[in-house]
């Protein structure tokens, strides 16, 4: 069985306006002041904490804990009443095409709270398609291997037949720390130009190059003949 590990946040939902906002709310709660919004991107797809951690450029770690709550406390409540983050463009299609394959299985790797991403995979009804979820709550943050690791063992899959799919150079090193496969998208909040340094083996430009990108990947996996 192949197995197709998805990033969650830059790779199937555009949340940038959301992260940015509600990080934003977190530290002006604290009289602090807003980290630059490139700066903010370039944090996602880390744990809150080591996210919080980078962002205060480790000059204040008893600030990380705190600050970690208030970002969760602004999404929670961004979530009870603002709208989803939306998919990007065909993110549903593909997610649902790979998912009617008898010869891949699905999973989840991203720095999101299993609450987070589950509830914008339900509101989208993707949830169901995915066999495995690991996240921040589960492992070590990225770009440690461990949702890799976690996934494949869940799943009965082989590293060799693994492909994580995500748009930082955080998810290309913990896929090749790993042993895993690894290919980057370029709509996410990762330059596309610093992927294929990390570990990318491609960097696609929309979703619709995904399937035929990892059928050509496992065609040229199989034994001849």
């Amino acid at each position: 069985m192949r197995l197709v590990l998805f990033d969650c946040d830059g790779t199937l939902v555009d949340s940038q306006h959301v992260i940015v906002a509600c990080m934003n709310s977190a530290f002006a709660e604290h009289g602090l002041d807003a980290p630059a919004r490139e700066k903010v991107l370039g944090i996602v797809g880390l744990s809150l904490n080591e996210a919080m951690h980078s962002l205060l450029d480790g000059s204040d770690p008893e600030a990380v804990p705190v600050l970690a709550q208030s970002y969760r406390d602004q999404f929670r409540r961004y979530r009870e009443t603002g709208p989803a983050e939306p998919l990007y463009p065909q993110a549903f299609e593909t997610v649902t095409a790979l998912a009617g394959r008898d010869d891949v299985l699905l999973g989840i790797v991203t720095g999101k709270s299993q609450r987070g991403v589950r509830a914008v995979l339900g509101h989208h009804d993707l949830l169901d398609h995915f066999l495995t979820i690991q996240t921040a709550d589960d492992a070590p943050s990225k770009p440690h291997p461990a949702m890799v690791l976690q996934a494949i063992a869940a799943t009965g899959a082989e590293a060799a037949d693994t492909v994580v799919v995500g748009d930082t150079t955080y998810d290309m090193a913990m896929a090749r720390a790993a042993g895993a496969g690894a290919v980057g998208v370029g709509w996410g909040y990762h330059a596309p130009a610093n992927l294929p340094g990390a570990g990318a083996e491609a960097v696609l430009d929309t979703f619709d190059d995904l399937l035929p990108w990892l059928d050509e990947r496992w065609t040229k996996q199989e034994p001849a003949a």
